[in-house]
């Protein structure tokens, strides 16, 4: 359900509907739904009398979209603070871990070193079935 217009059976409008929770005690069962014109009550989606929408028009086709832009390469994004093996970050701030001054992640430094890639963990040895012991 997109369109919350409906052809109100009541008042022969077309109007918006409201939509209103039904509860059982503190639990949500269903959903009615309110002519906001005329306020007549609908006991269910598949009750309201709802508009079809009408289909959009295609103006654009795919060929119109612009292409991504891409401002930076890769080698000039990645000499950012955030990229460098200095950079320290805290909940208190982000510093240079060389100067000790506070820097942003999107900063650039003359003294730029990249951060090598963490190693991935060695895999975890497996933990003994409690309930079945090998001798």
């Amino acid at each position: 359900m997109k369109s919350m217009e409906i052809q109100c059976a009541a008042c022969g409008a077309i109007t918006l509907v409201r939509a209103e929770p039904v509860y059982d005690g503190f639990k949500k069962t269903g959903e009615a739904f309110i002519c906001t014109a005329c306020g007549r009550r609908y006991a269910s989606a598949e009750e309201t009398p709802f508009v079809a929408a009408a289909s959009r028009p295609q103006v654009f086709s795919e060929a119109d979209k612009p292409r991504a832009l891409s401002v930076f390469s890769d080698d000039e994004r990645q000499r950012s603070c955030s990229w460098c093996k200095h950079f320290v970050v805290n909940p208190f701030g982000q510093r240079c871990g060389l100067s000790n001054k506070e820097t942003q992640a999107t900063d650039l430094c003359v003294r730029f070193e990249k951060k090598a890639k963490p190693a991935s963990p060695p895999p975890a040895p497996p933990t003994p079935d409690p309930l079945n012991p090998e001798p």
